[in-house]
């Protein structure tokens, strides 16, 4: 398991999507050399965990639970021959690209080990959006995308440090829990019955699904 590449976004002017102003840091390039990782700050103040990454509309992107977004390869590949076209890393908006790894059946709580110094802890799958769609030009892509239901993860910032292409990827720790990512990104997007089996997950689990989990519960029960 390793890191294929580390990919930074920088701010872009679109007329497709509803951020500030038109800007968005969608558009990830693979990058050589290092990049420092680290908790970036409260959602909707703080932008991406990687330095030089920007994060434009942090209303619902960035912060300390979504620090990190992590698309696998073979994810990546999938796609290649579904949509017959080719897929750099980077392409879905991922800050790192990996082999190896199944990242949507990851389990909230699970800890990657990434080189000799950062510790990442997995969070919730991402939730596709309008930008997402345009940015790949493709016809429908939200509803593919939450239909195939692999949306890779979002992860926190447990141990900050510096990551590049080719660092080793190591699971340190898995919770005693079945709630994957994949689970998680069904229970809040296609089937909202799932959300009882997320709190199962605790704390571990974004805030945002924790709350709704709760909310359903108190709503529906168990």
């Amino acid at each position: 398991m390793k890191l294929l590449s580390v990919n930074l976004g920088q701010a872009k002017t679109v007329s497709y999507t509803d951020h500030p102003e038109g800007l968005t840091g969608i558009d990830k390039q693979p990058v050589a050399g290092p990049v420092r990782v680290a908790a970036p700050g409260p959602k909707g103040v703080a932008g991406s965990g990687l330095a030089g990454d920007a994060v434009c509309h942090r209303r619902h992107h960035g912060g300390d639970d979504q620090a990190v977004y992590a698309m696998a390869r073979e994810d990546l590949d999938e796609w290649e021959n579904t949509l017959g076209r080719p897929l750099a890393n980077g392409s879905f908006g991922e800050n790192v690209t990996t082999q190896g790894l199944d990242v949507s059946g990851a389990l909230i709580g699970e800890r990657w080990r990434i080189g000799s110094t950062v510790v990442l802890e997995v969070t919730c799958g991402r939730i596709p959006c309008r930008t997402f769609q345009e940015h790949l030009g493709e016809k429908g892509w939200v509803k593919r995308f939450t239909e195939r239901g692999a949306p890779g993860a979002y992860l926190r910032v447990i141990e900050p440090g510096e990551i590049r292409a080719g660092d080793p990827v190591e699971i340190v720790h898995r919770p005693d829990h079945d709630v994957t990512v994949a689970l998680q990104f069904r229970a809040v997007t296609t089937d909202r019955t799932l959300l009882p089996r997320l709190l199962a997950a605790g704390r571990a689990l974004h805030p945002e699904s924790l709350q709704a989990a709760r909310q359903y519960v108190e709503k529906y029960g168990r």
